[in-house]
């Protein structure tokens, strides 16, 4: 595995006749999930000795930015991982509280996990193979937390968003989680609609919109009885960076509709807020505190005459504007290539594609859009 650890695993496969004496297919299968693992779970990839499960348990698995970030909300003595998986969470868990229970239906991932525990020195976590339910009822003892990532894949293998379709359902269990723990921190789908589930949840006091170098990973609901109405759980919007930094923004629902917010068309600077503030809805709350103006209502996209530093998402320089028309499109690009963002316009990336012929890459940023005019209009920008 060591030797062939940079190899293509089909290639690897073909040669199965030179290897009679191996188990080739699970010894690529470790080699596989070795090299998905090598960016998003560098601690497990680098020791030797780790064991992987199959490759859609790595993919379903907290990346190592994703898993310390959430890890560093919480602390104290027990913390029940109801869903353990592979292990990841319930390894960072383990830094903030005394003790960590992973739980884990599938007996074979659970072996792994405790094995691999055992090989990270994780020696405050103890693993179980048993039900999430089943665990839940023969549980005597009181948890600061209890940890849920319900499975979001469906017996079909399609991907699920929605609380009451994936396992376990969270709606049904939540009386019974209240009985066994103070607190109860929830993983959900990135699809899932944030209004949506915390009027099904009710007991929402704060919400994490994690995102990692701009793509939103995972969304993370802080339950505790008694909390605030759903408007007034805080929501708080970031976006890990390669470099260690972060961007955030933190707000309520209620902060977000009472924001004041002007209009104003494109001036000097154009603003496109990162993934995380976009699905977490701080549009005129962003506008407000960084003194902003907006496009039109629903472009989020925002304008400035002056530069803003440190805005958390990209910054622009308004070079010119065009009318959606290939021949005045085509003058400002003389190379035939730009980087394409639709925001709030009424055709997708590939049909302006498709119809200017202009092609992927370069170091100019077009911006399809809607003006506070209504109109359709073209930004040609370059970063700032």
């Amino acid at each position: 595995m060591q030797e062939h650890r940079h190899q293509e695993p089909a290639a690897l496969m073909l040669q199965a006749k030179r290897y009679p004496h191996l188990p080739l297919q699970e010894l690529v299968q470790q080699i596989q999930a070795r090299q998905k693992a090598e960016q998003k779970l560098p601690t497990w990839a680098q020791h030797p000795d780790t064991v992987f499960p199959v490759t859609l348990s790595v993919e379903q698995s907290s990346s190592e930015a994703a898993a310390a970030y959430k890890a560093s909300l919480v602390s104290g003595k027990l913390l029940v991982d109801l869903t353990g998986g592979f292990g990841v969470d319930s390894f960072y868990f383990a830094t903030r509280f005394a003790e960590v229970i992973h739980v884990e239906q599938n007996p074979d991932l659970q072996e792994i996990a405790r094995y691999n525990f055992g090989l990270l020195e994780a020696g405050n976590i103890q693993s179980m193979a048993i039900t999430a339910e089943a665990f839940l009822q023969s549980f005597t003892g009181m948890a600061d937390m209890l940890y849920l990532d319900p499975a979001r894949r469906g017996g079909s293998n399609q991907k699920l968003h929605l609380l009451q379709d994936c396992e376990p359902d969270v709606l049904h269990l939540l009386p019974l989680l209240f009985t066994k723990a103070s607190a109860v921190l929830l993983k959900s789908s990135p699809m899932l609609d944030i209004d949506l589930a915390l009027e099904q949840l009710q007991h929402v006091a704060r919400v994490w919109i994690v995102a990692v170098q701009n793509e939103v990973k995972e969304v993370l609901y802080l339950l505790e009885p008694g909390a605030t109405p759903p408007a007034q759980a805080i929501r708080t919007a970031i976006n890990l960076l390669p470099n260690g930094t972060t961007q955030e923004i933190v707000f309520t629902k209620a902060a977000e509709e009472d924001a004041d917010v002007s209009f104003a068309d494109p001036q000097r600077y154009i603003y496109e807020p990162n993934a995380a503030i976009l699905k977490a809805g701080a549009y005129r709350y962003l506008a407000q505190r960084l003194q902003l103006q907006k496009l039109h209502p629903n472009s989020h996209l925002y304008t400035s005459a002056t530069l803003v530093p440190d805005f958390p998402g990209r910054s622009f320089v308004c070079l010119a504007m065009s009318r959606y028309n290939k021949k005045e499109l085509l003058r400002h690009l003389p190379g035939k290539q730009a980087n394409i963002t639709v925001r709030n316009f009424p055709d997708t990336v590939a049909g302006i594609r498709q119809k200017t012929g202009i092609r992927e890459g370069g170091h100019t940023y077009l911006f399809f859009t809607t003006d506070m005019h209504q109109k359709p209009v073209v930004l040609i920008c370059r970063k700032a």
